[in-house]
């Protein structure tokens, strides 16, 4: 990929950009539901808090960044590195970027630093989310099963 591709912390003036992925994350959900623009809207404001507040209050050291293109805001990077294992929290881009290299390209970065380290990354993924797909072409297995979320495990060698 010949495009810049960088990491920034996250600020709090990030917060409005962050929603929009994350209700990128949700528009194939909604679009099953009657409901109109502004119940739509109240729900991932809703949604995106309570998972926004979340992840800071129990992954508190953990980096929150946003991932830049050519410098422009695409997504975001949440991870967290422990003493056994580097955590994916979460990657998302926002739907237009998606299928277009940069999420392979962030992920082989972590693979590499799990290898470098000799640590193996792990992330949890929707059972049913399309980039599982490209979890297991970089070597991710399962690991346990939680019903709605799956635990990888990708393993140096």
């Amino acid at each position: 990929m010949d495009q810049s591709l960088t990491l920034r912390p996250v600020t709090p003036d990030d917060l409005p950009f962050l929603q929009r992925v994350y209700a990128g994350t949700r528009t194939d959900e909604l679009a099953l539901t009657d409901w109109d623009e502004a119940r739509q809207t109240a729900f991932i404001e809703m949604q995106f808090s309570a998972q926004h507040e979340y992840y800071t209050k129990n992954y508190p050291g953990a980096q929150f960044q946003i991932v830049m293109l050519n410098g422009e805001p695409i997504g975001r990077l949440y991870v967290d590195r422990w003493a056994d294992q580097i955590r994916i929290i979460d990657i998302t881009l926002l739907p237009e970027q998606r299928g277009r290299g940069v999420g392979s390209q962030l992920l082989k970065q972590i693979l590499d630093e799990g290898r470098r380290l000799n640590l193996p990354v792990t992330i949890h993924v929707e059972r049913f989310n399309p980039a599982l797909r490209l979890y297991e072409r970089l070597g991710f297995r399962l690991l346990e099963d939680k019903g709605v979320y799956w635990l990888l495990k990708w393993t140096p060698v």
